[in-house]
């Protein structure tokens, strides 16, 4: 894709206007802006510059595909018949120029423009591939009847990065749960278990309900754990603080306690405040299998931190996310610290198609039937579903440099790349299904057991 302001030494740089050279600095200015890029294209190919002109049309339409008018100042610029104007819109008849010659009179023919994708010495010609592809732009999409805008994907795409212990996002940045796609059942545990105590105050008094405790997410590897999490934040409308083993142990006897220590008392002092403890299993590791001391000191302390939850972190919300929960230290899970828990599967048929949506926005694809691409994804994770867009755009590139014509990624390309990749969330169930037939003592892993019954996996 093009994402870069043209070279600006496209054409005799003498015979350039000075509104043409202010209008450069303003596009430099404003790379994003479509309508003042067309508008430089327009006066540069009034000028004779048909090779910027060109370039300045191609990067707007990667920007915006399906605008009409950059679809018709291509057609233009390469010497072809512009596309009908829409409704409502007049078409005007312009002289055309062609890259280095003259505008054709009024009423005679564009001489044709020859097409050659591969330059001397094999190099793939851009412009040329350009050229081919003209103004044809067929739909993105197959549309359905009843096709609804889609929210955010939730692989953690969208996601703006984890902060390290010290860095908090504030809640105007967050997400919503109504920004993740599908996972209603997720939603709605969430919204009994978590967020509607926190919502009503005294509904909570008038019942006795307690703010203390949190809530640990598990599930198999990139299915949008840490999403949930920052929408969880969303919705309580709090900072939003992510840590993991990185931001904590050190090397120094004694400072990855304080660390620990110091990460709680940033979320008090930015209160209110949700704390997301990523890769639970490294943070708070059994100390029965831990060898090291200051391992086992840090859990200690974390343990110590959680206590408070309630009193003095009033306001301090505790989210934590694992794929082992067997592996995190049982009394991180005991009553008054971590003790809901939460099942986080692969995307169901709704999340894959708005996480599908994601990754396929700014590529160039042509009439895509996702709903038989839903269907051949079931059980991926959101990364599987990721690998598969980027394993279909590099097929289709290749065949595009190999060929020397420039080719749009269809729905042959997508469901061959998902035939090829394995969901990485095999492996997972595979040592969960022994977990929660052998090991599901208290009746922990019944959500767990009742999903792997349903979906034949025992």
């Amino acid at each position: 894709m093009l994402d870069e302001t043209p070279d600006s030494s496209s054409g005799p740089a003498a015979a350039e206007s000075p509104l043409i050279g202010s209008l450069r600095a303003a596009v430099a200015a404003a790379p994003r802006d479509v309508p003042l890029r067309l508008h430089l294209a327009e006066l540069l190919l009034g000028a004779g510059h048909g090779d910027a002109a060109v370039a300045e049309v191609a990067v707007a339409l990667s920007q915006a595909p399906a605008d009409a008018q950059a679809r018709a100042l291509m057609a233009r610029a390469m010497g072809g018949p512009a596309p009908s104007a829409p409704v409502g819109q007049p078409h005007i008849e312009q002289p055309v120029a062609s890259a280095g010659q003259p505008a054709a009179p009024a009423g005679q023919p564009p001489a044709e423009q020859s097409a050659a994708p591969v330059q001397p010495g094999g190099r793939f010609d851009w412009a040329a591939a350009e050229q081919e592809v003209g103004d044809v732009l067929p739909p993105r999409f197959v549309p359905k009847p009843d096709a609804r805008k889609a929210p955010l994907a939730l692989d953690g795409s969208g996601d703006p990065g984890d902060s390290d212990a010290y860095d908090v996002d504030a809640p105007d940045d967050a997400v919503r749960l109504a920004d993740v796609g599908g996972m209603q059942e997720v939603k709605d545990r969430l919204e009994a278990a978590f967020l509607a105590p926190m919502r009503n105050p005294e509904l909570r008094r008038l019942y006795g309900k307690s703010l203390r405790g949190g809530l640990l997410l598990y599930g198999p590897p990139g299915c949008g754990k840490t999403f949930i999490a920052r929408a969880v934040a969303g919705e309580l409308g709090a900072n939003f603080i992510s840590v993991s083993i990185s931001d904590v142990l050190d090397m120094w006897v004694g400072n990855s306690e304080r660390n620990m220590h110091e990460v709680f008392e940033t979320a008090r002092r930015k209160a209110p405040c949700v704390v997301f403890l990523d890769e639970l299993d490294a943070l708070g590791a059994k100390r029965s299998r831990t060898q090291h001391s200051g391992m086992r000191n840090t859990v200690n302390q974390l343990l110590t931190e959680l206590d408070g939850v309630g009193d003095v972190n009033d306001g301090v919300f505790v989210l934590a996310a694992t794929n082992a929960p067997w592996d995190v230290d049982t009394a991180l899970r005991r009553p008054g610290r971590l003790d809901r828990t939460l099942l986080v599967l692969p995307p169901d048929g709704p999340a894959r198609d708005t996480i599908l949506r994601y990754h396929l926005r700014e590529r160039p694809i042509e009439s895509v039937d996702l709903g038989k691409l839903v269907k051949a994804t079931d059980g991926f994770s959101g990364a599987d579903l990721a690998h598969v867009c980027e394993s279909a755009a590099e097929s289709a590139l290749l065949d595009s440099a190999r060929t020397g014509t420039v080719r749009m990624i269809n729905t042959k390309d997508l469901l061959g790349a998902a035939k090829t990749i394995r969901p990485s969330t095999e492996p997972w169930f595979a040592a969960a299904r022994n977990v929660a037939m052998f090991a599901n003592e208290g009746g922990a892993y019944d959500e767990l057991l009742a999903y792997l019954k349903k979906a034949r996996r025992l």
